[in-house]
């Protein structure tokens, strides 16, 4: 069995699944042509799970470069390339390149001085992004808050277990104790036998209405 070359191009080629075979295979037409001596393949939306993507940064070792005709092929948002190159890099014996075949028209390798300065631009925009989506994340809940009508995170049923306790003893049912507290009736027998409490029959099997 020959021996890995080190520094071998890998391709990488991705269409939605709504788009033709043919599109797909000129992309791969396209890596051939760039040297890519193995290709991951497949036909996947950009918000499905891309197993090839994942074998293919598997697969590549340190010196190698990982190649795509077009970034949205590669990734579905700037934070998203950032990750990827940031996963490249981390590849042990010096890392992975990557090669943009098309970046507005002209190649982008991460391996040159080009390329390394665009990087930078990505993780600038990739900050950006994820400060974007907090502050309309942030927003949302203070819009939310004024409206009444976000109440933070639901209470765990741990948290209510003294009131399970407290209301048990105090006549209610398993059910009825399920109901009042939002939590579902296997909780109510767990907080009571963390308490040593035993459920009798009756209360047991007290159906929910």
């Amino acid at each position: 069995m020959n021996a890995r070359r080190f520094g071998q191009l890998i391709g990488y080629a991705r269409t939605s699944t709504a788009e033709q075979e043919a599109g797909l295979e000129a992309q791969v037409r396209d890596l051939k042509a760039a040297g890519c001596t193995k290709i991951f393949r497949e036909q996947v939306s950009s918000v499905g799970e891309r197993e090839q993507l994942d074998r293919a940064l598997d697969y590549v070792r340190g010196g190698d470069t990982l190649v795509v005709t077009k970034v949205d092929r590669l990734a579905r948002s700037t934070i998203g390339l950032w990750d990827i190159v940031k996963r490249l890099e981390a590849v042990d014996d010096g890392g992975c390149g990557l090669r943009i075949l098309n970046l507005g028209g002209e190649v982008v390798d991460t391996r040159s001085a080009t390329g390394r300065l665009i990087l930078t631009i990505f993780a600038g925009f990739a900050q950006f992004e994820r400060e974007i989506m907090l502050e309309r994340q942030r927003e949302g809940i203070r819009k939310a808050q004024a409206a009444g009508r976000y109440l933070g995170r639901k209470p765990s049923a741990s948290l209510k277990a003294s009131e399970v306790v407290a209301m048990v003893q105090g006549g209610k049912s398993i059910a009825a104790t399920a109901r009042a507290l939002g939590i579902g009736r296997a909780s109510v027998y767990r907080a009571l036998e963390a308490a040593g409490i035993r459920a009798g029959p009756a209360a047991a099997t007290t159906p929910v209405s």
